[in-house]
C-alpha cells in the first residue's frame, strides 16, 4: 500500500508539472568514493551527524552516490511555478569491517504554493540551531539514518497575509515509522510536529525567531514489557489514540473498558513525549551575522514547572558576510556552543510534587526501553550516548547510557590560499552518566577533528578531500583516525549551472 500511495501520487504531481509546460528539468548528481581507517572505535567526529551512514568500526571503504532535483527556480521576472515537484536519492556502500548498503535519502517531494508534502527517507535537522558547525540540533541532529516518513509542511519562513512581511511561519506535521530489526520495542511509529515564527522581513537587520518541536515514539510490542508498563506486552497502537499521540492529553477514552487493560502510563500520556522549545536571534552587521540561539528541552513535566530551565544548547554563530578576496586566510564562520543536560530536573521523582517531579532520563523511557534511537544511533544530540559507542570500562546500561552532560564546543570554518576549504571541530565534555546508572568518577573527553577539501584536475574536475580526527579521555575508546576521498559533481539535463539546494536551518 506504501509503494501503491507513492507511485500514485509521484505520478499525479509530474503530470500536473507537464501540464503546466514549464521548462526543461535539471537534475545535479554527486559521486565520492574514499576510505576510512582509525585505530580503534571510529573518532567521533568522523561519524557523529553524518546521518548514519559512517561506520562505528572500521577499516571501509566507501562509495557515496547521490542524484537530486529540487524546484524550479525563479524566471528573469521572479515567477516561480505555483505547483511542482523534484526527488532525491543517495546511496552509500561501506565495505570492510562492517559492510553496509544504505539509503540515507529516497524521497519524492511536491510543492503547491507554500506547501510541500514529501514522502520517503530525507536529511534534516529539527530546531534553531547553526547547521554547518554545530555540535547537534539537541532532538533530530542528523546523527541517524532518516526515517521512512510522510510530512506535510511549510518548509521554509513563508510571510503571513496582511503583516507585510513582518510576521513568517513555517512548521511541519509527519508520520514515520521506527525499525524493527535488533529493536526489542517493535511495531513503533513517530509522530512529529514543529511550528516556528519569525518577527522581521528579511531585508531587516535584526530578527526574532521562536518555537517548538514536538516528537512522539507511540505503539509498538514487545516481549521484555512487563505488566507494569503494559498490557501483556501491548502499547495502545490503534488510530483511535492518534488524536492523544499528537495533542499529548490523557487517557482519550476514561469510559472504554478496553484500554482500562493497559498499564498506568495510558493515564498520563499515549507515547512517549519528548522535544525542545526555542528561542533566536539573527543580527546583520556590516561585515558579519551574529546569529544566537538557545534550545530549552523538554522529555516529562520538568520544563512545564521550570525545573529543568538550567538543561538546553546555547550557541553563538558568526558568519562573515564579505566574499573571499584572495587573501593568505579568509574566516567564513565560527560556531560556540554550550549544551548542559545534568539537571533533568533533579534526582527526585514525587508525583505529588511538581518541584521533586525529577529525574527525567532524556531520552530514555520505561515503555520504549530502547531509548531515542534510530538503528542503534541517538536521534538528537550525539554528546547523549548509546551504551555501544561508551568505553567497556563503564557501567553498562541499555539505551542511553549517558545523558547527564556538560560539553563545550568550538567549531571555524575557513578558506585558505582562494582555494582550500578548512573545517574544525573541538568539544570538550564532562560526563555522569545516568541518575539511574551514574558515573562516579565523572569522565572527562575531547573530541578533534580537522578536514581540508581542494578542487584538483582529475576526470574533468573533483574535490580531493581529507579529515584527521582524534578522540582522548574515558567516556570514549582512545582513538586517532582518518578519511580521504575523491568526490565528483555534476549536472544533468542542460548547460545550467549547478543547483544549491535550500538550507534546511538557520
Amino acid at each position: 500500500m506504501r509503494f501503491l500511495f507513492l507511485s500514485i501520487w509521484y505520478g499525479t504531481i509530474v503530470a500536473a508539472s507537464c501540464t503546466l509546460g514549464f521548462g526543461q528539468r535539471v537534475s545535479q548528481y554527486q559521486v565520492e568514493t574514499g576510505a576510512l581507517l582509525s585505530s580503534d572505535q571510529t573518532p567521533f567526529w568522523l561519524r557523529a551527524n553524518q546521518y548514519g551512514v559512517v561506520p562505528l568500526k572500521n577499516p571501509a571503504f566507501r562509495l557515496n552516490a547521490s542524484l537530486h532535483s529540487d524546484y524550479r527556480l525563479a524566471d528573469s521576472l521572479g515567477h516561480k511555478p505555483i505547483a511542482d515537484w523534484g526527488y532525491g536519492l543517495n546511496m552509500v556502500a561501506n565495505l570492510g569491517a562492517t559492510n553496509q548498503f544504505l539509503f540515507p535519502e529516497a524521497y519524492v517531494k511536491g510543492r503547491l504554493g507554500a506547501f510541500e508534502l514529501y514522502a520517503g527517507r530525507r536529511k534534516e535537522i529539527i530546531g534553531l540551531v547553526d547547521t554547518l558547525l554545530t555540535s547537534g540540533s539537541y532532538i533530530w541532529s542528523g546523527n541517524t539514518v532518516p526515517f521512512p516518513k510522510i510530512q506535510l509542511a511549510v518548509p521554509v519562513f513563508t510571510p503571513l497575509p496582511f503583516t507585510k512581511g513582518v510576521l513568517s511561519v513555517m512548521g511541519t506535521f509527519s508520520h514515520g515509522w521506527f525499525e524493527n530489526a535488533g529493536r526489542l520495542v517493535q511495531g513503533s511509529y513517530l509522530h512529529q510536529s514543529s511550528l516556528y515564527g519569525r518577527i522581521g522581513k528579511s531585508s531587516w537587520r535584526v530578527r526574532f525567531y521562536g518555537g517548538f518541536n514536538h516528537q512522539v515514539m507511540w505503539g509498538g510490542h514487545s516481549n521484555y514489557l512487563d505488566n507494569t508498563v503494559s498490557a501483556n506486552g501491548k502499547l495502545p497502537s490503534s488510530i483511535k489514540y492518534f488524536p492523544a499521540v499528537v495533542l499529548g492529553t490523557r487517557n482519550p477514552f476514561p469510559d472504554d473498558q478496553s484500554i482500562q487493560t493497559l498499564s498506568h502510563f495510558e493515564e498520563n500520556r499515549v507515547g512517549n513525549h519528548l522535544g525542545s522549545v526555542d528561542l533566536a536571534i539573527d543580527v546583520n552587521l556590516n561585515h558579519w551575522n551574529l546569529f544566537v540561539y538557545r534550545q530549552f528541552l523538554y522529555d516529562d513535566g520538568s520544563l512545564f514547572y521550570g525545573t529543568n530551565l538550567v538543561d538546553g544548547l546555547n550557541g553563538l554563530r558568526i558568519r562573515n558576510r564579505d566574499q573571499p578576496s584572495g587573501t593568505a586566510f579568509f574566516l567564513k564562520q565560527i560556531t560556540l556552543e554550550y549544551l548542559f543536560t545534568g539537571s533533568q530536573g533533579g534526582d527526585l521523582f514525587v508525583l505529588e510534587d511538581p518541584a521533586k517531579r525529577g529525574r527525567d532520563d532524556y531520552f530514555n523511557n520505561s515503555q520504549f526501553i530502547d531509548g531515542w534511537t534510530y538503528f542503534g544511533r541517538t536521534i538528537g544530540t550525539p554528546f547523549l550516548t548509546p551504551q555501544q559507542e561508551v568505553s567497556s570500562t563503564l557501567p553498562p546500561r541499555y539505551g542511553i547510557a549517558n545523558n547527564r552532560v556538560s560539553a563545550y564546543h568550538f567549531g571555524l570554518s575557513a578558506l585558505i590560499a582562494n582555494k582550500v576549504d578548512i573545517i574544525a571541530k573541538l568539544s570538550y565534555s564532562l560526563n555522569a552518566g545516568t541518575y539511574a546508572i551514574p558515573y562516579l568518577t565523572i569522565p572527562t573527553q575531547f573530541s578533534g577533528l580537522l578536514t581540508a577539501s581542494v578542487p584538483v584536475g582529475l576526470f574533468g574536475g573533483t574535490v580531493l578531500g581529507g579529515s584527521l580526527a582524534v578522540d582522548s579521555g574515558k567516556l570514549l575508546p582512545n582513538s586517532v583516525g582518518g578519511y580521504i576521498s575523491l568526490r565528483k559533481t555534476g549536472v544533468l539535463g542542460g548547460n545550467r549551472r549547478p543547483m544549491v539546494s535550500p538550507r534546511r536551518g538557520f
